[in-house]
């Protein structure tokens, strides 16, 4: 946990999907900006997320979540309305997002909620029924893994000729990318194992991983180390296993 400043946005996450879109894009407003910012990091082992102080923060027992200090202790939660409210408050320059009276912000929302309302759920369900779930539920994992990766083919096409999602030309890299990119770039989690049907998808993950700021933001609230080898995903799964299937099915953001 970092030390918190009178004057910051304060950050309680996990290294989750939906935490790490908002620490990626924390980090490229204070690379862009200077903005000032804390987190803390909470255990879902413990279930600190459904504790009385963080409900206060967010009724729903949830991560990702900001109090941001510059503005009255105004309280965000839902990944993609931080995203919103930062670009809202603190990207003054439309750096990494689009004037709301703008064509291109209305086509950001779309991809936005399309990625909120599609790739995030039904790839969180593949991971779920693929490496939590108690008994292994062939057509759940079908299911699941199918809706994922048709979502891909829709992300697919839009990258045709174009570098980011949103975004005039070939598209500026934008919080529409935040927005999905945690997800995508870990297919194989949800056993995807392999994307070369998605050659656009593909280079865009690349694109984005190279960034200085994506890489600061992925080891927030602890250093990003994914496991390696099939070994290690089993045994990463064994041990998440027990606290997400054995107590409150919200753990697992």
């Amino acid at each position: 946990m970092s030390s918190q400043s009178s004057k910051s946005i304060q950050l309680y996450t996990v290294g989750t999907p939906n935490g790490h879109k908002a620490s990626i894009f924390l980090e490229e407003l204070k690379a862009a900006y200077g903005l000032e910012y804390s987190f803390q990091g909470l255990s879902f082992a413990k279930n600190e997320q459904k504790e009385p102080w963080f409900l206060e923060i967010n009724p729903n027992g949830r991560i990702p979540a900001i109090v941001d200090h510059n503005r009255n202790d105004f309280k965000v939660f839902e990944s993609a309305a931080i995203l919103l409210y930062l670009a809202q408050h603190y990207d003054k320059e439309r750096k990494f997002s689009f004037d709301p009276s703008s064509d291109e912000y209305n086509e950001a929302l779309q991809w936005i909620f399309f990625a909120h309302g599609g790739v995030g759920p039904m790839q969180g369900q593949a991971n779920h029924f693929y490496r939590y779930a108690p008994q292994q539920i062939p057509y759940g994992v079908k299911r699941y893994q199918d809706e994922t990766k048709r979502l891909y083919s829709v992300l697919e096409s839009r990258l045709t000729g174009r570098d980011y999602l949103a975004g005039p030309g070939k598209g500026k890299y934008s919080i529409v990318d935040i927005n999905v990119w945690p997800w995508v770039k870990g297919y194989s989690w949800a056993g995807i194992e392999s994307i070369d049907e998605f050659p656009n998808l593909e280079k865009w993950i690349k694109r984005i991983q190279d960034r200085p700021q994506v890489a600061a933001g992925l080891n927030v609230p602890t250093p990003f180390n994914p496991p390696k080898t099939k070994e290690e995903e089993q045994e990463a799964a064994t041990a998440a296993r027990a606290w997400i299937v054995g107590g409150d099915k919200d753990k697992k953001e």
